[in-house]
Order: structure tokens, then C-alpha cells, then sequence
């Protein structure tokens, strides 16, 4: 069945979605035309998926299968008829109109101050960038749409102008610039904007969460599942999970509104899987077992989504030590890379901290991919002191080359292809895009070409490394998980690093 809905990685987007599994009261999603390493799971109920022809009732922006252009005019009916599908019943959707049923304050373009959800100790500057009913659209202002978000107009993510001055708290203005000179006052007549008006913000209580009290949860490292699980903190309108018998290396922190956590006995009254309280037995490794050696992991789900519905190795391993920290453990469905190397560490006194949350007083790791916009228009300001061609030609040739060459390479330079291409033997007619579609054998028969490592192929089909997975090992996972000595995988790892500063 196809419907409308919301990507929850690029929440500013409306896609067309296909229903790819339906588990109890949950539906997995696939993104037409991508790979099933994007799908994604949602309640049935969500207030973001939509009928087909909704966007269009409603004013909206729906972005059309890959490989269609929006130029050609997308058109459900021809759509259906050519994919030999149907659309998901009305009745499916809960009723959810544009437009909030009583008006608000909230305006399309307005500016406020919102909580950055991937860094809860940042408030920011920001703005309404969409509507649906009574939530709005959070748009930071100067960063990507990948960190855009939906929220209740009664979120206490969100605030008036003026807050943190009146509250004590540190405002991060665009472009991170310097917080003691940005003024909203100059801001707002400088964009022609206005701000939402104080009266608007009517903050939530938190939820009544307390300390050990037991629920169902989904696992975020691997979604197909949800998990026995018990609070073990509370932090205003955030509690922190526990995954009964689990490590407490895998706690982490929910929203106390998400949609991803359910009452005891929710999986039993909608037919739903749940997976019970790791035992003792149950962390226990066999020496002689064939499966995944992680403790507690019973070889279900995949690092890389719904493509592979099981895995043997702690490579595919959601909870591996080596997938353990990945955030973001696929490329970019749109075509960019999450890089998880970012990161900013601003002279920051601990009296600035945002947040009354532990997480507050951690050393700040942020996506440096929000600053995205400014970097460029600086980079091209500083193009003319960058390395000559012929000092690039050989920086890479000596990566990729020479086993004593250190890997060094500069995050925002760019590497054109048809240049460079030619230093891989075999692979001189490869555009940059193609490589995370390679099969496991054509991931395999580059490294094949490789000087110096024809015989580890085979244990990149052992661990069934395809495109995808190829761009995103490191130069540790190549030596300790595919057991390939430090020359061979400097050779394989550089070339990953010339593949991924390609500008596609």
C-alpha cells in the first residue's frame, strides 16, 4: 500500500512511502525508489503519515519517488497504475488537518529559541518553518533541514525571544557566531522577520515519570524490537532507559512525549512482539557458537536497517562495541555523508551550561554538518591559499600507495574524481555516487585491485560489507573485526577516505 509521510531524518519532507512490513500496531515504511536500508518503523496512529493526495489537498510539497523529478509533474493515479499498487485507506490515517482547529500565534517564518534535540545542552536561535495542526516545524537557523524537528506548540523545547537572556541561560546564534554580540532586535530587522509573540508559549508539565517504574520500549539500535524496560533517571520532560538484564552502557535518554514508548502490555493488547529480560544464561558467549558473539544479541536486525533482517558478525551487530557509537551508521539517504568525525569544542565555562541534565556537562561533540552553510561560503573565500594540484596529486598517491604513508586528510577539501580516479587501478571509469550502490562481490573485486591486498576479498563477502558498509569502516575495524594486517588496510582504508572527500 502507498501513502504520504514525513521522513523522520529530514523532518521538513514529505515523501512517498510504500508499507513494507506491518508488526502489531506498527508499520515499516519504505522510501519509494531507495534502498530498504532507509526504512523506517512507525505506529500506525502517527500523526505523520497522510493519505495519498494529502499534500496536495493541503498545500504541501510532496518530494517524488527517487528517480522522478518533481519538474515532471508527480501524479498519484498514474503513479498507482504504473507500480501496480494501491493506496492505503483513509480510514487507516488518524484525522489530522493542516491547520491548527483553534488559532494560534505560530506563524510560518516567525523566530524563537529551541532546544537542539541531538545537543540538549544548545538552545538556539531559530524558526517556525512549517505547521501541521497544533505542532510546528523547528528550523535552526544556519544549519542543514537534517537537524529540523516537530514538536507540540506546548513543547518545553521551545521558547520566546529574550529567554535565555531573562533565564541565565547561553543562546547559540547561527553560524556560531559570538553569543555577547548577537542581538535579536538587530536579527529580526536585518531578516525582515518577527518574533512568536511571548503569549503564545504555554509550556507542558512533564509527564508523572518516576524512577523505576517499568515500560515497553523500542530499541533504537535496532527498531524492529521493543524491549522490557525500566527508568532509571528523570530529568524535567526526559527520562532515561534501561533495557532490563542489558549493560547499562545502553541507557539512553527519550523524550518523556515519544511515540516510541508504550505502557506494560502494550505488545500483548496489539499483537506485537516483545523481547523479554535478558537472563543471566543470556550473556553468557559459547566459544564453539557460530552466531553473533555479542552478549545478549540473538543475531536479530542489522547495523544497516531493514536490508538484512539478521546478522552473525559484530560487524552487522547493532550493539558490537564497534557499532556501539555509530549515530549515524548509514550515508545520508539524499546523498550526503552523517559524518560522525565532527566535532566542536567552544570555550565554554561550566557556568554557561544550558541544561540541569548530566548530559550538560559533557564536553560538547557536535555534527560540525549544521555549519554546513557557512563553512562553504568560507571555504570559498580561502581558495586561494589552498594546495597546489600537484601537492594534492601526491598526498593521495602517497596515501593510497605507500603502507607508511599516515592518513591526513582535510575534512572540507574537495577531491574532484576524473582527476584522481585514475590513482585506483581498475576502477578509472567509477563515478563517486556508485560506490555505496556495490554489491558485496564488487566491493570485494576492488579490493581485489588493490596492490597489495588481492587476497582479503573474500573477507569482505565473509562479512557481507557491501557499498554502504564499505564507506563507513575505519581504519580500526579493518585491522581488529576483518583481521587485515596495518599495510594492506591503510591501502583500503585511504581509499575509503578518497571515495568519501569526493564532491558528488
Amino acid at each position: 500500500m502507498k501513502l504520504e509521510g514525513i521522513d523522520p531524518k529530514h523532518q521538513s519532507l514529505y515523501c512517498v512511502l510504500t508499507v513494507a512490513e506491518i508488526q502489531g500496531y506498527r508499520i515499516r515504511l519504505h522510501f519509494d525508489g531507495y534502498s530498504e536500508c532507509y526504512d523506517f518503523w512507525s505506529n500506525a496512529d502517527s500523526p505523520f503519515v497522510f493519505p495519498v493526495g494529502w499534500c496536495e489537498k493541503n498545500g504541501k510539497t510532496l518530494e517524488p519517488p527517487k528517480g522522478l523529478s518533481q519538474n515532471e509533474g508527480f501524479n498519484w493515479p498514474n503513479y498507482l497504475r504504473n507500480t501496480k499498487s494501491a493506496a492505503a485507506p483513509k480510514c487507516l490515517f488518524v484525522s489530522q488537518p493542516a491547520t491548527s482547529v483553534t488559532p494560534t500565534a505560530f506563524r510560518v517564518g516567525m523566530k524563537l529559541e529551541a532546544v537542539d534535540k541531538k545537543n540538549t545542552y544548545l538552545i538556539c536561535v531559530a524558526t517556525v518553518a512549517d505547521t501541521l495542526g497544533d505542532k510546528i516545524l523547528i528550523h535552526f537557523d544556519g544549519w542543514e533541514n537534517n537537524y529540523d524537528y516537530w514538536c507540540d506548540i506546548n513543547s518545553p523545547c521551545i521558547h520566546p525571544v529574550g529567554w535565555c537572556q531573562e533565564n541565565g541561560h547561553t543562546l547559540s546564534p547561527p553560524y556560531w557566531k559570538e553569543s555577547e554580540t548577537f542581538c535579536w532586535e538587530t536579527y529580526l530587522t536585518d531578516n525582515k522577520s518577527s518574533a512568536v509573540p511571548a503569549r503564545a508559549f504555554k509550556p507542558r508539565p512533564p509527564y508523572y515519570f518516576e524512577k523505576d517504574m517499568v515500560l515497553e520500549v523500542v530499541d533504537p539500535r535496532n527498531p524492529i524490537l521493543i524491549r522490557a524496560a525500566r527508568i532509571v533517571d528523570v530529568d524535567s520532560n526526559r527520562i532515561k532507559i534501561h533495557f532490563e538484564g542489558w549493560s547499562s552502557e545502553y541507557d539512553f535518554w527519550e523524550d518523556d512525549d515519544s511515540m516510541d514508548i508504550h505502557p506494560p502490555n502494550w505488545c500483548v493488547r496489539t499483537s506485537h512482539w516483545l523481547q523479554p529480560p535478558l537472563s543471566p544464561s543470556d550473556l553468557v558467549t559459547d566459544s564453539n557458537q557460530t552466531g553473533c558473539p555479542t552478549p545478549g544479541c540473538k543475531g536479530i536486525g542489522h547495523i544497516k536497517g531493514a536490508k538484512f533482517t539478521g546478522h552473525h558478525s559484530s560487524f552487522g551487530c547493532p550493539y558490537s562495541t564497534m557499532n556501539l557509537n555509530k549515530e549515524t551508521p548509514l550515508l545520508d539517504r539524499l546523498g550526503s555523508t552523517r559524518s560522525e568525525e565532527g566535532s566542536l569544542t567552544p570555550n565554554k565555562s561550566k557556568t554557561d551550561s544550558v541544561s540541569n541534565s548530566p548530559e550538560g556537562l559533557k564536553p560538547l561533540n557536535i555534527d560540525d554538518r549544521r555549519f554546513k552553510k557557512f563553512r562553504d561560503e568560507k571555504s570559498s573565500e580561502q581558495s586561494a591559499t589552498a594546495s597546489s594540484a600537484g601537492d594534492l596529486y601526491t598526498g593521495i598517491h602517497q596515501s593510497v600507495f605507500q603502507t607508511s604513508s599516515i592518513p591526513n586528510p582535510t575534512n572540507d577539501l574537495p577531491l574532484c574524481w576524473e582527476q584522481h580516479s585514475k590513482l585506483l587501478p581498475g576502477v578509472d571509469k567509477l563515478q563517486t555516487q556508485d560506490v555505496s550502490k556495490w554489491t558485496i562481490n564488487e566491493v570485494a573485486n576492488f579490493i581485489h585491485t588493490l596492490p597489495g591486498c588481492e587476497s582479503h576479498g573474500n573477507k569482505f563477502v565473509d562479512e557481507q560489507i557491501d557499498g554502504e558498509a564499505f564507506l563507513l569502516l575505519n581504519q580500526s575495524d579493518i585491522v581488529k573485526i576483518l583481521n587485515i594486517k596495518l599495510g594492506p588496510a591503510l591501502k583500503i582504508f585511504n581509499s575509503i577516505l578518497i571515495f568519501k572527500n569526493v564532491e558528488t
